[in-house]
């Protein structure tokens, strides 16, 4: 049994274990009271035509046909759908993706030019959805010709009155944007978005709305699941590429925040339950070996 390294905060109360590819995080007792369990799947980075071969779409195909299985209420891909801009292939993502008979709900990566993923995938690209009591709020902050992010002001004009309606109905909110927020330099990706690009305002509102707010989840890592929580009770999470992941040893070098040491392709279920968030990363066609608990006091 391998044991995985996690940073300590004097808020947090922490146990890791690997066993079954879980990782669990407290909502405030005040957001658990009266929600209902509540299940969905989260993939991202399928990167259709990469490096000019078929092996991307075999791998979605593969993947898309586990998704299909799950007990679940929607399914969220956070960006990349095609690799560089190719979009011829956004057909041939869609008719994969039909195989998924649930709702799914993209966003843009770095690689999706705006105006074809506006074409092909959906518009507006920012946008909001309800599941529940549970509302998604969409966010497109990846440019194609950088591999960090960015907010224009009317976003986050935006995102205010998005997170303003969210308290009013009384509902809990995810964020959806490829590129994390949350600052990381070597031996991380050094790929975020900087505080003159929207981060300074963006960490306002997510304080201002700490009490409607459960996270905020990326794509755009490749490293499989990728997290912070100096920001608790928010949690940031970089979630798998459905294409491919690489191991950066980021436990081993003690990096701030938590990956846990799973990197095949795949994706994962999430569940939200009696306050708590469970993240079960399901590599395809294989058994998750990676478990992280983590529980707030």
């Amino acid at each position: 049994m391998t044991q995985s390294r996690i940073s300590r905060r004097d808020c947090l109360a922490r146990s890791c274990a690997i066993a079954g590819g879980v990782l669990a995080g407290s909502l405030s007792v005040a957001q658990a009271a009266g929600r209902e369990r509540l299940s969905f799947a989260i993939f991202s980075d399928t990167h259709i035509g990469y490096r000019g071969s078929d092996s991307a779409r075999i791998q979605w195909q593969k993947t898309a046909d586990e998704l299909a299985k799950l007990d679940v209420s929607f399914l969220l891909h956070l960006g990349d759908v095609v690799d560089g801009g190719q979009v011829e292939l956004y057909p041939v993502y869609r008719e994969i993706r039909e195989r998924i008979t649930r709702p799914v709900y993209e966003i843009p990566g770095n690689h999706d030019p705006a105006d074809a993923f506006a074409k092909h995938v959906r518009q507006p690209i920012d946008t909001v959805v309800d599941h529940g009591w549970l509302r998604c709020i969409l966010l497109n902050n990846a440019h194609r010709d950088s591999h960090d992010g960015f907010f224009t002001e009317q976003q986050l004009d935006w995102l205010s009155r998005q997170l303003e309606a969210t308290k009013r109905d009384g509902l809990l909110a995810i964020i959806c944007c490829h590129v994390p927020v949350h600052s990381n330099r070597h031996p991380d990706r050094g790929w975020y978005v900087k505080p003159e690009h929207g981060q300074k305002r963006f960490y306002e509102l997510m304080s201002a709305h700490r009490d409607e707010l459960i996270g905020v989840f990326h794509g755009h890592f490749h490293n499989g699941i990728r997290g912070w929580d100096d920001r608790a009770p928010l949690h940031e999470i970089s979630f798998p590429s459905a294409l491919y992941n690489q191991n950066r040893g980021l436990e081993e070098k003690q990096a701030p925040g938590f990956n846990p040491v799973e990197f095949r392709p795949g994706y994962t279920l999430a569940t939200i339950d009696q306050g708590k968030l469970s993240l079960e990363y399901r590599p395809t066609g294989a058994k998750p070996s990676v478990t992280v608990r983590l529980n707030h006091v």
